[in-house]
């Protein structure tokens, strides 16, 4: 049966763009982001024998997300032939860290930079981490931009520039268990704010840069990976993916991933969604509630979260609050309200705080949790819908260019 791809389509030409994610010439490999059976093939690829491979992927895999090393010397129980095999061929590597932000409420903001793989030049994502008592909640970038335009969000004003892979993905939480100390023989910085016991990085939301089921598939293997319970083993339960409604994704979250999942509802009529999250005029309320309500394991143990950003004047009324309550009927949730967090440019106004707790107020007598999001990190624009970077998509012209000069030797990778 053919299938017709409809390229005037702005963001179906975006999302064929950031699925073209290509590795320059002499870049290695990353072990990070494989699965166990790829990792068994590299393996077999580096020379281990057949009989061996699975028990050195065992080997590997609790080096990478049990003791969390990123240097192949430190996997002591490797021989050292091998381990200099696999450095020849493989990374395991950090991405590099561009800043380093710590607001004044210990919320920690990483603006990191990744090969280019398609984009024409290195891309940047920011990745936040918000320390709380009893946890400490990691928010994990998809993409590098967005292709949605909420026009409330931040993000939202950076256009696609690709997605990341799961490596990269992946490597966020990597990279912040080990910038806090949390990982075995690892210290947390002096004087960080962080959880008094247990983990460092109890939780995880993809709710960073992009929409994480317009990146399904790295998204689902990074996730996979994360709540492996033979490496980095965080409950599915302590992973939410929030996405602003791409509903036949939805389905397949909860058949192969079965995280928790978020919706950026924001609206509870079509007329004003379709303005504050377009993608609503593709799949509008309607058909987004009943992918809620058949969301697989959907119990009051398992809610869906509903967040809900306060402006002031649009969408704050109490009327909008009956109307949220009627929305929800019949499906075990919470909302979050979320006080709406200003960036340079932005045409909102947050809501009155008064407003705020009269609106969470009815939501509670009505029997909905609806806690009142506290802002975090605003001071370095690190709240949620103020995350962007500088990273744009190269034209073409450019990217034949930038290249010309690396194969002359005059650029840098």
């Amino acid at each position: 049966m053919p299938v017709t791809i409809d390229l005037k389509d702005a963001e179906t030409r975006d999302a064929l763009a950031a699925r073209a994610v290509s590795r320059a010439p002499g870049e290695k490999p990353s072990l990070i982001g494989m699965s166990r059976e790829e990792m068994g093939e590299a393996l077999g690829e580096a020379g281990v024998k057949d009989r061996q491979i699975k028990m050195r992927v065992q080997q590997l895999w609790h080096w990478l997300y049990v003791r969390g090393v990123s240097d192949f010397a430190q996997m002591l129980n490797v021989s050292k032939d091998l381990r200099a095999t696999l450095d020849e061929r493989y990374t395991i590597a950090r991405p590099e860290i561009v800043d380093e932000q710590i607001s004044a409420d210990g919320t920690r903001k990483w603006l990191l930079r990744f090969p280019p793989r398609g984009a024409g030049k290195p891309v940047e994502i920011e990745t936040v981490y918000i320390p709380e008592e009893g946890r400490g909640t990691l928010c994990i970038s998809s993409q590098v931009g967005c292709t949605l335009t909420c026009s409330f969000c931040h993000t939202g004003t950076q256009k696609l520039v690709r997605n990341l892979t799961a490596e990269e993905i992946l490597s966020q939480l990597l990279l912040a268990r080990d910038r806090l100390g949390d990982f075995p023989d690892k210290d947390t910085p002096q004087g960080a704010i962080v959880p008094g016991e247990g983990r460092k990085v109890s939780n995880i939301v993809m709710m960073g840069m992009g929409e994480p089921l317009y990146n399904f598939d790295n998204v689902k293997k990074a996730l996979l990976i994360a709540s492996d319970n033979e490496g980095l083993s965080l409950s599915r339960r302590r992973i939410t993916l929030s996405t602003s409604g791409v509903v036949p994704e939805i389905y397949r979250t909860g058949e192969e991933i079965g995280v928790m999942l978020a919706i950026s509802l924001h609206a509870v009529r079509d007329e004003l969604r379709n303005e504050l999250v377009p993608i609503n005029k593709k799949y509008p309320i309607e058909t987004l509630m009943q992918a809620c309500r058949d969301y697989p394991g959907l119990s009051n143990a398992r809610r869906i979260t509903f967040e809900y950003v306060m402006l002031k004047g649009v969408n704050d009324s109490l009327e909008d609050a009956r109307d949220l309550v009627r929305l929800l009927k019949g499906i075990p949730a919470k909302i979050n309200l979320i006080p709406f967090n200003p960036w340079p440019g932005s045409a909102y106004e947050c809501s009155d705080w008064e407003q705020i707790e009269v609106f969470a107020d009815f939501i509670n007598q009505a029997g909905y949790a609806s806690p009142i999001r506290t802002p975090r990190g605003r001071d370095i624009l690190a709240a949620c819908g103020q995350l962007k970077s500088e990273s744009e998509r190269l034209r073409k012209s450019e990217r034949l260019a930038l290249e010309a000069m690396m194969i002359a030797g005059h650029g840098e990778a």
